[in-house]
């Protein structure tokens, strides 16, 4: 049985399953034109099987294991943090990937005997999670990016990662999405006019795709349906003027379901069926990349940076069928699954061929991540609340 529904494929780019890509070395900040690379590029050796996977655990019991899972660096992180001048500043680290990608940073940079201050920056609503960062080596800020006046008193940095958004509510409150992805990004642009910026965007900003065309590329126009997505229209926008006015180097990552234990399009699924729920086969395909993986690749985006800003789509290469999925879920919990509707020719669907050339492959094999998904569900495992309502087709969140 194939999970797989397409490999990515794009120009001359392979990234087929099993295949090492040559991946390679940034220096600086590239300029690419037209997805080619012109300059600040320089290929390298393969690495082996070996330096690309940290050991992995065959399950994870709980949320100190799967911290430590998410937030464990392979080789190439190692490699490529010693390269980052100190600090690092993380914008909008108190949400769901920002306090893991901090600690592994930070792991990252102990692990290359490299001096380097990772400073996470948040409203920090929720103590816990700053006393949690603290304790592993991130400094902290509380600040509430909306406000030009705290955002002028952040500490310099020439290496910037933006994970600021706002998604789920916007049905009931639009303005304050609008608000949250346009003007906090021009706040940070006219603070950090020279420095590099990895601005975390979302494949939402694309309209759904002919399942069999294998994904949007990063050229296809930004024409999706509903409010958020057009308000994550409006922060790439917001970027591209400033970067364009101002010289600043912006990389653009568009993602595409990140994923872990606690929430995302995989543990939705594997739920549905633990509880006996009907999985929605409307969208019949998806994307999706663990969490510690995409972490990884958005540190080792800086130098991906460019003037106009480079866009990126984040994912693993493969598109994978709902309800392949569902039904090794179903395998894997003992329950068959049931359905709801029948699968369209249309999804929400990225290629990332052009950041898996540039990146290399996500490290952690997709089975491992359903094997453990299936067991957190089955014994309970804590649960965000946060659904990511991958079956929404009008735009709607």
């Amino acid at each position: 049985m194939s999970l797989v529904v397409a490999q990515a494929s794009r120009r001359c780019v392979s990234v087929r399953t099993g295949e090492t890509p040559v991946p390679l070395k940034p220096y600086g900040c590239a300029r690419i034109r037209n997805g080619v690379f012109l300059e600040g590029m320089q290929p390298t050796e393969p690495t082996t099987a070996d330096e690309r996977s940290p050991a992995l655990p065959d399950a994870i019991r709980n949320e100190a294991e799967l911290n430590e899972v998410l937030t464990r660096p392979g080789a190439r992180l190692i490699e490529f943090i010693k390269s980052v001048a100190s600090p690092l500043l993380i914008l909008g680290a108190g949400g769901k990937m920002g306090p893991t990608l901090a600690v592994l940073a930070r792991r990252a940079a102990e692990a290359a005997k490299h001096p380097l201050d990772v400073i996470a920056v948040s409203r920090f609503s929720d103590a816990e999670t700053r006393q949690w960062l603290e304790a592993r080596g991130v400094k902290t800020l509380s600040c509430d990016l909306l406000d030009g006046s705290a955002v002028s008193r952040l500490p310099d940095s020439q290496s910037i990662i933006y994970l600021v958004g706002l998604k789920f509510g916007t049905a009931q409150n639009p303005a304050a999405t609008w608000a949250i992805n346009t003007l906090v990004p021009a706040r940070v642009c006219e603070r950090y006019p020279r420095s590099r910026i990895v601005a975390l965007s979302t494949g939402n900003v694309y309209p759904q795709s002919e399942v069999s065309r294998g994904g949007s590329v990063e050229t296809d126009a930004l024409t999706p349906l509903g409010e958020y997505a057009n308000a994550a229209v409006g922060r790439e926008r917001i970027f591209e003027f400033y970067s364009q006015r101002q010289e600043t180097p912006v990389a653009l990552l568009r993602l595409f379901y990140a994923v872990e234990l606690r929430y995302g399009v995989l543990a939705d699924i594997a739920r549905k069926i633990h509880n006996g729920q009907p999985v929605a086969l409307a969208n019949g395909s998806f994307n999706c990349i663990w969490q510690r993986d995409a972490n990884e690749m958005i540190l080792r985006a800086l130098p991906l940076a460019a003037t106009p800003p480079s866009a990126w789509n984040v994912c693993r290469p493969e598109l994978f069928s709902v309800r392949e999925i569902a039904n090794r879920f179903g395998e894997l919990l003992g329950r068959a699954p049931t359905f709801s509707g029948n699968e369209t020719a249309s999804s929400l669907l990225g290629n990332s061929s052009t950041v898996c050339a540039a990146l290399g492959l996500p490290e952690t094999p997709m089975e491992t991540v359903l094997r453990w998904t299936a067991q957190w569900v089955k014994q309970g495992g804590q649960d965000l609340g946060r659904p990511t309502h991958f079956e929404v087709r009008d735009g709607k969140y």
